[in-house]
């Protein structure tokens, strides 16, 4: 049953990296500002009450002080006594409209409180881009005064946007951290996942680390050496029976070659041969699952295709190769010309001739393709031919001679030795089988 994937989000990045990345990173920004944003409204609180329960005392202080000094001592003293949120001005200030908001009235009220009826307080706010209001004195000698309050706040330290940003970039650094270290152990499982093999010498991963990533280790090798223990009893059975059939199928065809030569002899020989030809592959398929075995050498590939051509050659097979070739590539030899060999033979029974090539993608990978002129494969098929004993009805037949193990050797060597086998239409009709090498 095919299950619909859900659309991905086009917000959301498409690795789990980057995924783990924005929500730690969003989730730790927003509680820091967050953090941030109390801190400052509970600093600018605490800065205010501080504020008007200081002011109408220092007020008043500053006030009798002014009206004890002489008219002409008054002026030295005016930068004693402001503070950064007001000034006091000698003069009858600026004219204005009413207090507009509570704070203003508030602060007026408690400052007239504090000094008494004698000074004649009043106010007036003068501007609201910023607050800006001023209180008005009346000193014993009928001199003005004016006290001009500017209400801003500096709750916060200079230095203190200098340690968010510290603060951020630690937070960015314990994401980076820990997101390496709860992907890094996915990222090594695909990889060994990858490289699994039929046999038994694919990469082990460590058991080391936290507890969860330790069992899921633990589960993958023993989850890769089941396979590798599943894999090897199904092709030593398939071995066997292949082995165990070639004595009586010999007995038979020289029972069979001893009778008079009739036509029902000859269809007898024909059913005995293909019979043999069949045991043969199946011993083929089994031991090209361990084709990784064998040591890698470095070759001249111009050459090694050069000799696996003139042997077709040598037995008047029309085989050819084209374009001049060049590398020296590090692979298993003889599983390489095992896989060649059967698909040129694949080539030359269903097109005739064969023709191998050798192309290179922008990585400098080599590719070796066997092309042919035959019928071809449908687009559907091309993955199904590739499985064991699967036999397309329009060309393998009886009358072929095909098993439907030709193109499944070639592929399982091919996976063997690390390569990968890959089959397509070629343009004009026919078939081409691309060797991607490891």
């Amino acid at each position: 049953m095919n299950v619909a994937r859900l659309p991905r989000p086009r917000w959301l990045p498409p690795s789990m990296a980057a995924r783990l990345y924005l929500i730690i990173f969003a989730g730790l920004m927003l509680a820091q500002g967050l953090s941030f944003a109390l801190l400052y409204a509970e600093r600018m609180q605490s800065a205010t009450a501080v504020m008007f329960n200081t002011l109408e005392h220092d007020v008043g202080t500053s006030v009798a002080v002014f009206d004890r000094l002489p008219a002409d001592e008054r002026p030295r003293w005016l930068n004693r006594l402001e503070r950064d949120n007001y000034v006091y001005i000698l003069g009858p200030g600026e004219p204005g409209h009413s207090l507009a908001t509570a704070r203003s009235r508030g602060a007026v009220d408690m400052i007239a409180r504090e000094v008494g009826p004698a000074y004649h307080v009043y106010g007036n706010t003068i501007d609201m881009s910023p607050e800006r209001y001023q209180v008005h004195f009346t000193l014993h000698d009928g001199a003005p005064l004016t006290l001009e309050i500017t209400p801003r706040m500096k709750p916060v330290a200079s230095w203190l946007p200098f340690v968010f940003v510290l603060q951020v970039i630690l937070v960015l650094l314990c994401t980076w951290f820990a997101v390496r270290l709860a992907t890094r152990p996915l990222a090594t499982l695909a990889d060994a996942a990858d490289a699994m093999k039929p046999t038994a010498d694919g990469p082990r991963m460590s058991q080391d680390g936290p507890t969860e990533v330790a069992r899921a280790a633990r589960a993958f090798n023993t989850m890769q050496d089941r396979i590798a223990q599943h894999l090897k009893e199904r092709l030593h059975i398939l071995a066997s029976i292949s082995h165990d059939l070639q004595t009586p199928i010999t007995r038979m065809r020289l029972h069979v070659e001893a009778l008079d030569e009739s036509a029902e002899q000859r269809k007898l020989l024909d059913d005995l041969r293909e019979l043999e030809h069949l045991v043969r592959e199946g011993l083929a398929y089994a031991r090209s699952a361990h084709g990784g075995s064998e040591a890698p050498v470095r070759i001249n590939l111009g050459s090694f295709l050069e000799s696996l051509v003139f042997d077709y050659q040598d037995a008047g097979q029309p085989v050819s190769l084209e374009g001049p070739i060049d590398g020296t590539p590090t692979v298993r030899a003889q599983a390489l010309r095992r896989v060649l060999g059967n698909l040129v033979d694949n080539a030359i029974k269903y097109g005739g001739s064969a023709e191998i090539g050798v192309q290179r993608d922008p990585q400098g990978a080599s590719c070796i393709t066997v092309s042919d002129r035959g019928p071809g494969i449908p687009e559907e098929e091309l993955d199904r031919v590739l499985q064991p004993f699967y036999r397309l009805e329009a060309s393998r037949n009886r009358d072929t001679g095909g098993s439907g193990l030709g193109l499944a050797i070639a592929a399982q060597l091919t996976g063997a030795i690390g390569g990968r086998l890959q089959l397509g239409r070629r343009e004009g009709g026919g078939l081409v089988a691309s060797v991607w090498l490891p």
